[in-house]
């Protein structure tokens, strides 16, 4: 993980990117100055990928999973002083703001973006190792986020082959999908330049890290879903792990030492295709649902000069 993580301090306030990262240590190399992109060109680039169809909300958890799971990120959010993003203190707002990322940077216009890539700035400022950290780590350190874009479109790819047209992934898609990044503070650069180079960047990754006995107990209490309230994961818990162990690619059950038992592929199988056939029948909007629906309240939240997150 050395070779992933700030050593130093980034930036200590809200901002767009080249202003903040010119505050870089000299080793920072992955972020060359001559190959940032301007912020006007960053949200020139396409605004909309393929459909976000609601139901792949489903796999949040999984995919939250996949981001903690490289330890500067799962240490960065484990150990956040940001109460108000904390997931196990305030569950619905922190997916709500997570999911109206989602929808800002697939669906959004440039203006969607760049607010909230400002609101989500504020928060980031914050998020730094201390001296006690096992690792080091900056909220604003490019190489991270592109690790928790990485994710976010792995996700989308795996949504596609069980919810959508897997014909649907292709080139045009992987490159529309550098919005993922870019919505955040990742150079358009620093995104694989090719689907090809984007498969190698991931299993180099995810090779090259273990889940420390720490992250990963916090990592089953989501799996568990226990930062829901009591009820919920009493009621309904052992279907919300079904699903999240489900959705989790295989190498990550394995890092994590979970089992996939037969039982469950089976009930996991016949839920996504009986989910499949009635997403697909619904109309778009539905479809989209609460994507869209999100998108509208981030515009809403941007008109009455409410908090983004």
């Amino acid at each position: 993980m050395g070779d992933l993580v700030s050593t130093e301090p980034i930036v200590d306030v809200e901002v767009d990117v080249p202003t903040a990262y010119s505050a870089a240590a000299p080793d920072t190399e992955y972020l060359p100055p001559a190959a940032r992109m301007t912020r006007g060109e960053l949200d020139a680039l396409p605004t909309r990928m393929n459909e976000m169809k609601g139901i792949s909300a489903l796999a949040g958890p999984a995919n939250v999973i996949m981001q903690l799971a490289m330890p500067a990120v799962g240490y960065g959010v484990y150990e956040s002083r940001v109460d108000s993003g904390n997931l196990f203190k305030h569950p619905i707002k922190r997916t709500r703001t997570t999911l109206s990322y989602l929808a800002v940077a697939a669906m959004g216009s440039p203006a969607d973006r760049k607010a909230y890539r400002k609101a989500v700035g504020k928060a980031h400022a914050k998020v730094r190792s201390t001296a006690d950290s096992p690792v080091k780590y900056n909220a604003f350190d490019p190489r991270l986020q592109l690790w928790v874009a990485a994710c976010l479109y792995k996700g989308w790819e795996d949504m596609q082959r069980i919810y959508g047209d897997p014909a649907d992934i292709t080139e045009e898609a992987y490159q529309n999908g550098a919005v993922l990044g870019t919505t955040l503070q990742v150079p358009r650069e620093m995104w694989p330049a090719t689907r090809a180079d984007f498969e190698t960047y991931w299993n180099e990754t995810v090779e090259g890290f273990e889940i420390d006995p720490v992250i990963r107990e916090h990592l089953m209490s989501i799996t568990r879903a226990e930062f829901m309230p009591r009820w919920f994961s009493v009621l309904v818990g052992w279907w919300f792990e079904l699903l999240t162990i489900g959705f989790l690619p295989e190498n990550f059950r394995d890092k994590m030492g979970l089992e996939f038992k037969p039982w469950q592929r089976v009930v996991f199988d016949t839920h996504n295709r009986v989910a499949r056939a009635i997403c697909n029948r619904l109309p778009k909007p539905m479809r989209e649902f609460p994507f869209n629906l999100l998108l509208w309240d981030v515009r809403f939240r941007i008109r009455t000069k409410r908090p983004l997150v």
